[in-house]
């Protein structure tokens, strides 16, 4: 698979392998995959994804785009009202 992409101009990113020597772009994979983690953490966490109750993909992606909207909205308000910390969607956790 690697090589078909290769041949199409795509480089892949993945780990090395334990018998491989350390590929380009490694280190950056670990700090992107904690940010996609903590997203889909907050996600599911606070925004209740994973319990969305939609029954049709537009019903899905109404009910995560209203969600979405909602948190940043809430962390505007706090930026725009100088909370210390506006990131922090505790008092508008459920």
């Amino acid at each position: 698979f690697e090589t078909l992409l290769g041949d199409y101009g795509i480089t892949m990113l993945r780990p090395s392998r334990k018998n491989e020597k350390a590929r380009y772009g490694e280190p950056m994979l670990k700090k992107v995959r904690q940010l996609i983690e903590s997203v889909n953490d907050t996600l599911k966490g606070q925004l209740d994804l994973e319990d969305h109750g939609g029954r049709s993909f537009e019903g899905v992606a109404i009910r995560v785009a209203q969600r979405l909207l909602a948190m940043a909205a809430a962390i505007w308000h706090n930026n725009a009202t100088n909370a210390p910390i506006t990131r922090s969607l505790t008092a508008y956790d459920h």
